[in-house]
């Protein structure tokens, strides 16, 4: 086992003040064991946890685009809690708009948090796994991962590309050791439709009604998603336990 067997296990969460991230940390600290929690507020995070014992969390306010903090963030992780034993690359938000309508600028700023924001944290956290000869990488994907609809293109265009990435990492590092798995949920009662997690472009052109009509749709959806977020994590920690899994797990009916 690549894991400590007589202790808590350390874990560098990536996205974690509101949704799955969020609900992954709580059920972590419940259990014991040890997180470094990224977040672009960690009054945020820690308001969001109540009463849940923090004495095992070191919230990180990181900008994953920026190499540099995301490498100084690893390193006051391992400065607190010694070896990163699971890596879950979880940040993310959403952009609905057709593809013309979306600007050079967004589709990057959208790309710098699901694909290169994951491939800061993967540089950081390898060398120290390929020293010890262990630990495990999740990485958060979607259904949108896994095909396409309409007004998605640049949301399912970063998570296709994270697919690709993950799965060539997972072949790369087997023989270190190191588990690498990527989970792709379904729709979430999570915040992730509202407008602080949901983008929208700054112009939209003529003629794409039923993009327009989606948008309204989606912005009415929380609360009455499918998939229970509370549920989620439960499906992702055993993966610190399991030895053999699938590379890819589907988290949701509607996935």
């Amino acid at each position: 086992m690549p894991y400590p067997t007589t202790g808590p296990a350390t874990w560098f969460v990536t996205g974690t003040s509101r949704g799955l991230g969020l609900e992954l940390v709580r059920q972590l600290l419940q259990r014991g064991d040890n997180v470094a929690a990224t977040t672009r507020s960690t009054e945020r995070l820690t308001a969001a946890l109540g009463s849940v014992d923090t004495a095992r969390l070191l919230a990180l306010p990181v900008a994953l685009a920026d190499e540099k903090a995301v490498a100084a963030a690893v390193e006051a992780a391992h400065a607190r809690f010694g070896a990163v034993d699971v890596v879950v690359n979880n940040a993310g938000y959403g952009l609905l708009g057709a593809v013309e309508e979306v600007t050079d600028a967004e589709a990057r700023d959208l790309f710098d948090v699901q694909l290169f924001g994951t491939w800061n944290v993967l540089r950081a956290v390898l060398p120290g796994m390929r020293a010890r000869r262990g630990g495990h990488i999740i990485n958060v994907s979607s259904i949108l991962g896994l095909t396409t609809f309409p007004g998605w293109g640049a949301y399912c265009a970063a998570k296709y590309a994270l697919e690709g990435l993950t799965g060539a990492l997972a072949a790369e590092v087997a023989d270190f050791g190191i588990r690498v798995n990527l989970v792709e949920p379904g729709y979430l009662r999570t915040d992730f439709l509202r407008t602080h997690s949901l983008r929208l472009p700054a112009r939209t052109a003529d003629g794409y009604d039923a993009i327009r009509q989606m948008t309204d749709e989606h912005l009415t959806m929380p609360g009455t998603q499918l998939g229970d977020r509370s549920e989620q994590p439960t499906a992702i920690i055993p993966h610190r336990e399991a030895a053999r899994l699938p590379c890819t797990q589907l988290l949701g009916s509607d996935s």
